[in-house]
């Protein structure tokens, strides 16, 4: 199927390893011109590689750390600089889960939003007005499927990105831009495989409870269905939020 996406512009945040640079590889194979945006260079130069091997118009990279307003300012107008001051699609995937560890603190909270909402909204905003200008855009905002039974400062600022994501869906869809939220589970990456279940006996319990199908997701099918929300083809589908998640139980037990 050709998603008609050849030529088009693309901003993806957290491209550097796992859902970003599946997002990534996928679109390259669609002639997408892509900006990858991480922290680290030596990683988004490996991912634009497979980019440009994929099919990528083009490919540029840029660093920065959007847990900071400073950060979001350099990735938007980067991005903008890089692509000829023309984003059509912007995926916030930079994100991470915030568990509590110890009490809560406002700063455990200040980091939590900064990463999880408030970098979504950073990078969106300058994009706008260029897609409203051409009468094209697609937000797709990375948020989460799985909720646990202990306080992770992810779940509530995830939270907040999608009430933000369906209110802006409303108010851009006359310009023709689409918001939507895509919510992974159990997607194989460094945070998943390493940090929530570094051990086999780990992931092989997590799929016993919370997974029907019976396996973790591979990046390729999240950036499948975040490659067709990107397309024109998705354009009457706006302020949704679809889970990708092997069907999985929404509370984590």
């Amino acid at each position: 199927m050709d998603l008609q996406l050849r030529g088009r512009t693309a901003l993806v945040t957290g491209a550097s390893a796992g859902i970003g640079a599946g997002i990534a590889e996928m679109m390259a194979t669609e002639g997408v011109r892509l900006v990858l945006a991480g922290r680290n260079a030596s990683a988004l130069e490996s991912v634009a590689a497979k980019a440009r091997a994929n099919g990528a118009a083009a490919v540029s990279i840029i660093t920065g750390d959007v847990a900071t307003e400073a950060g979001c300012k350099a990735v938007a107008e980067g991005a903008l600089a890089a692509a000829g001051g023309r984003i059509d699609i912007l995926v916030n995937n930079a994100g991470g889960s915030r568990p509590l560890q110890g009490e809560e603190t406002e700063a455990f909270w200040e980091e939590a939003y900064a990463l999880n909402f408030s970098a979504a909204r950073r990078i969106a905003m300058p994009l706008i007005p260029g897609m409203t200008a051409n009468g094209y855009g697609r937000i797709i905002n990375v948020t989460g499927a799985i909720f646990g039974k202990a306080v992770n400062g992810a779940g509530a600022s995830k939270a907040a990105l999608l009430a933000w994501s369906r209110a802006k869906a409303f108010e851009l869809a006359p310009h023709g831009i689409a918001v939507n939220c895509v919510a992974p589970g159990r997607i194989e990456s460094v945070q998943i495989m390493e940090r929530l279940h570094p051990t086999e006996a780990s992931r092989l319990a997590f799929i016993r409870d919370n997974i029907p199908m019976g396996r973790f997701g591979k990046p390729a099918e999240f950036a499948a269905v975040v490659t067709f929300l990107a397309s024109p083809l998705a354009a009457y589908v706006s302020g949704a939020q679809i889970p990708v998640d092997g069907g999985a139980v929404r509370i984590a037990v």
